[in-house]
């Protein structure tokens, strides 16, 4: 369930805007605060201690991906980014710095709403210590043991496999880059080989997905990396 009356930061300086998706999240009862710039929203975010933040790159004093950077020094609070840049490069240097989500301009407010749930559902279920399993569809993880299973059948994946699954599977509905996958499974000095993700990605679907060429729980971000969902 969404956690009821979150408190959420609208860090956008296009007054419009703030409007839209003040309106649109108060629809779904949640509080709502605004910031028009930068320094703003920082201060916004510091004092308030939002749930969520929602945020614009294009800030007048500042860009937004610095901002996520100086938020990331102390929190780990959900981003979802709002922006008019649809280049991958964008997407991906935004969702490297830490934002949790990414959403193009111009945008409906139901896909703004579900992206919001989830990221809140998503953060509200995370606990310090983590959950001991996982399950999605008819896969179990259990982190203990180190097993996976499909059905009650233990399924038998690669050292690789098991990091790239149980990375993608403890972060749902987040958006993670090739390079976060990169150096969480192979480490810090593989950042370009993207061929790795993709090559052991195919091979994880074939045994996690009823239809591998129709993924329901391991998507791909196009350009960008994988988002994991229930």
């Amino acid at each position: 369930m969404t956690p009821p009356g979150s408190q959420i930061l609208i860090v956008e300086d296009e007054a419009h805007i703030r409007r839209f998706v003040r309106l649109t999240l108060e629809a779904e009862g949640h509080t709502v605060h605004e910031a028009e710039n930068y320094q703003r929203g920082l201060i916004e975010a510091g004092t308030r201690r939002p749930d969520l933040v929602v945020l614009d790159l294009g800030l007048p004093d500042g860009d937004g991906v610095d901002l996520i950077l100086e938020l990331r020094q102390w929190s780990s609070m959900p981003v979802i980014v709002l922006s008019a840049r649809s280049a991958e490069a964008s997407k991906i240097a935004a969702l490297d710095a830490g934002a949790d989500d990414y959403l193009v301009k111009p945008f409906g407010s139901g896909e703004l709403t579900a992206r919001v749930r989830a990221q809140l559902r998503r953060h509200q279920q995370q606990t310090p210590a983590g959950e001991p399993q996982i399950t999605f569809g008819d896969i179990r993880i259990d982190l203990v043991r180190r097993v996976v299973e499909r059905a009650g059948e233990v399924l038998h994946l690669t050292p690789i496999e098991y990091k790239l699954l149980t990375h993608l599977a403890s972060q749902p509905d987040r958006v993670i880059t090739h390079a976060q996958l990169l150096k969480a499974v192979w480490g810090p000095g593989h950042q370009e080989d993207m061929h790795y993700v993709r090559v052991h990605m195919a091979n994880l679907r074939k045994k996690v997905e009823s239809q591998p060429s129709m993924p329901r729980h391991l998507i791909t971000e196009t350009g960008v990396g994988y988002r994991f969902k229930c």
